[in-house]
């Protein structure tokens, strides 16, 4: 019997041995972070642009105005909603302005008061004319006095006088009824050019005023409207102080609404703001959407691809061949899967639980990966940031498997 039992024993022992060193080896294998080669996809304009940058921001209308009054009353009508469009010069609301009629009503009458004076002093200058002619006349024939005379010629510029007076007061009431009809005008609310209504901010009845009442942030003032052109959107972003010089004057890039993800829009580089803000240390970005849908909204989250500019695209953002060239794949890893040994590049790879070492050739870098011309292919797993304890086809423990 116990020559029986270590028998039996050492079967099962020489059956275990090898699971059991397996075992033990995969325990005292290094641990690894692992990531997948991917390969750029054509984007629908036909564009493998590799990305050079990553920004968020919002959808803003390149002209986009808080429509106030000129000045303070109740408002009498209001002829928007929101979704409104409008065109420049359109009349939008109105103030109630009863008081002012009734003020341009008075200088119109003023006006005709003025002329009906205006009407008199002439005709009473002209009697004056006439009768200072005649005592001329009967003072060469020695006929009148010198005083007569004398009488005669005050007459005559008195009434000459009353003729300037009516007619500087004919053009006082004018002037009056030109103010009063440009404060009608101002009680008119237009629109200052061709756009949308995206937001409405007064009510009929309400009370506003040039400076904002009550309850009214200062910001809008007496704003009762704001008008945009969505014809014109663009994403206002931030980007780094660090990351500026990687920009171009009308940089190509794309343009994902966080609602829309895969729908994705032409853009371009329109303009780097000339200050930086230092205490974010970051510079304010505007981004043309070259191709908005109804779909684009302001206000809404959208995420830029700043591109390298070329693959077969104009400034515009159009492509510059109506049957442009095929672009060929482009492989990307992330930069921490690569590393230097003796003067080559070098990339781990995992296949079956094992590492294997691999001479890379690389392109160029784009965010925090790189281009892999040659060496690995798309969908091979690599190891990120490799151990030193790595060897050519060693066993390797994957992290979270």
């Amino acid at each position: 019997m116990p020559w029986a039992v270590l028998v039996v024993l050492a079967a099962v022992g020489a059956a275990l041995y090898p699971n059991v060193r397996a075992y033990v080896a995969e325990r005292r294998a290094p641990e690894v972070d692992t990531a997948r080669v991917t390969q750029v996809v054509t984007t629908p304009g036909g564009s493998t642009a590799l990305p050079v940058l990553v920004a968020s921001g919002y959808v803003v209308a390149r002209r986009s105005s808080d429509v106030g009054v000129k000045m303070g009353g109740r408002l009498a009508r209001l002829r928007f909603e929101e979704g409104t469009r409008v065109r420049k010069g359109q009349v939008i609301a109105e103030i109630e302005h009863a008081d002012v009629d009734a003020q341009l009503e008075a200088s119109r009458r003023a006006v005709a008061e003025g002329e009906a004076q205006l009407g008199q002093a002439i005709a009473a200058r002209d009697e004056e004319l006439r009768n200072l002619e005649r005592q001329r006349a009967l003072m060469k024939d020695g006929i009148t006095t010198t005083a007569t005379l004398t009488a005669a010629e005050a007459a005559a510029a008195v009434s000459a006088a009353r003729v300037k007076s009516a007619e500087a007061a004919i053009a006082s009431a004018r002037a009056r009824v030109r103010v009063t009809e440009e404060a009608i005008e101002n009680a008119n609310i237009r629109a200052p050019f061709d756009g949308v209504v995206i937001k409405k901010r007064a009510e009929v009845s309400e009370t506003v005023s040039p400076f904002g009442v009550q309850g009214q942030s200062s910001r809008e003032g007496g704003a009762i409207a704001t008008i945009a052109d969505l014809a014109e959107l663009e994403v206002q972003t931030e980007v780094s102080e660090n990351s500026v010089a990687k920009l171009t004057a009308a940089m190509p890039a794309e343009v994902t609404l966080q609602a829309y993800q895969n729908q994705p829009y032409k853009g371009r580089l329109r303009q780097i703001f000339p200050s930086a803000d230092r205490a974010k240390a970051i510079v304010e970005v505007r981004v043309s959407i070259l191709n908005p849908d109804a779909h684009v909204k302001p206000e809404m989250t959208a995420s830029v691809t700043f591109q390298e500019p070329g693959h077969g695209r104009t400034t515009d953002g159009t492509a510059t061949d109506r049957t442009p060239s095929p672009q060929p794949a482009v492989v990307l890893a992330p930069k921490r899967a690569i590393t230097q040994q003796g003067g080559n590049s070098i990339a781990w790879v995992v296949s079956n639980g094992t590492s294997v070492r691999r001479a890379v050739t690389v392109g160029a870098e784009r965010i925090d990966q790189v281009e892999i011309k040659s060496g690995v292919g798309p969908g091979e797993v690599v190891v990120l940031n490799p151990p030193p304890g790595l060897t050519d086809g060693g066993i390797v423990r994957v992290k979270g498997s």
